[in-house]
């Protein structure tokens, strides 16, 4: 089974564990985190890893929610022909008072032929049975979400890459700006990009498959109006709205394209390389090229600008669609021309 490349992700203080894409087989198995897709997929790579080892194993599932007592002795007893079990104990952050009770007593003598994969969304429920496997030395892969545009890239440049296909950098952003909002429809595109495609996927190739998507989003309005392009900037804004997209994304799209300008603009001179920014390689020289055609006061009045529009749309003004407007025609100004 091919298991996708992990989303590398480098923070000062890493979560204990290893990554969702680094399955392994021990007894007892803890995949915690919040991103339901990397869960899935830390949860196939060890049935993958089971049944590479063993093809005839079985896989049981249980629910934490709906969990009656002495489920897990049943699901874990050896089956009538000997094969070998991975039981699946999924969402224990809802799990019953029992399953809390039948994990912590299980953790302590499990079966070293059966696998026990105990998924947990998040929270501090059932900590004390976290702490119990924890303690136990089980291997714990870590399913944080993918929130940094950085983040979303690499994930991408590994969805690729594990189908061996090549995507280039302005291929990579278009999908991360039309789809980034939710990792699970980032990879069913990536999927399909790979499927219905040959060759080097190029932001050319995004386009034909997602164009009118991409252009339903505030980041292709942010990007005209960064550009200078007020005509274009407002056609696509209108476009973006005559299409249900709300004023708030698009304020948030244009806060994020000019705080990475300054972001970028604050390296100057400052020591700061660009990983310390949590930013994409290509987003960094992105920055610097259009910083070329920017003025330090230029850029504090369209952030100005942006911050005035944030609050329009959330309440202020009586015309949120105005507010947005003129926010996006001060940003296309206030760019040296």
């Amino acid at each position: 089974m091919s298991v996708p490349p992990a989303t590398r992700r480098r923070t000062a203080s890493p979560p204990a564990g290893r990554s969702w894409d680094e399955p392994t087989l021990a007894p007892v198995l803890l995949v915690r985190g919040a991103e339901p897709l990397l869960t899935e997929r830390a949860v196939d790579g060890v049935v993958g890893l089971a049944r590479a080892r063993d093809p005839e194993v079985e896989k049981v599932e249980l629910e934490g929610a709906t969990y009656g007592a002495g489920q897990l002795l049943v699901a874990t007893s050896p089956s009538l022909f000997g094969e070998a079990k991975v039981v699946v104990v999924r969402s224990t952050e809802s799990g019953t008072e029992d399953l809390m009770a039948d994990l912590i007593a299980y953790v302590a003598a499990p079966d070293e032929e059966t696998t026990v994969v105990v998924v947990h969304g998040g929270g501090q429920r059932g900590k004390k049975m976290l702490d119990t496997v924890t303690r136990s030395g089980a291997p714990v892969m870590v399913c944080e979400p993918v929130t940094k545009d950085a983040e979303k890239a690499s994930f991408v440049v590994g969805e690729f890459r594990a189908a061996r296909r090549r995507a280039d950098a302005e291929a990579v952003r278009a999908l991360v700006d039309a789809l980034g909002s939710d990792l699970r429809e980032l990879a069913s595109a990536c999927s399909q990009l790979v499927a219905d495609t040959t060759g080097t996927i190029t932001a050319a190739t995004v386009d034909k498959y997602y164009g009118g998507r991409v252009e339903a989003t505030g980041f292709r309005v942010a990007d005209a109006a960064v550009a200078g392009d007020a005509g274009g900037a407002v056609a696509l804004l209108r476009h973006a709205l005559d299409t249900g997209l709300d004023p708030v994304p698009i304020v948030a799209a244009l806060a994020l394209r000019l705080r990475n300008l300054a972001k970028v603009a604050s390296m100057r001179g400052g020591g700061l390389a660009a990983r310390d920014l949590g930013m994409a390689p290509w987003q960094v020289d992105r920055a610097r090229k259009d910083l070329r055609s920017w003025t330090p006061e230029g850029l504090a009045a369209a952030i100005s600008a942006v911050a005035q529009a944030d609050a329009d749309v959330k309440g202020e003004a009586r015309d949120p669609v105005f507010a947005v407007e003129r926010a996006v025609l001060t940003i296309a100004r206030s760019r040296r021309s």
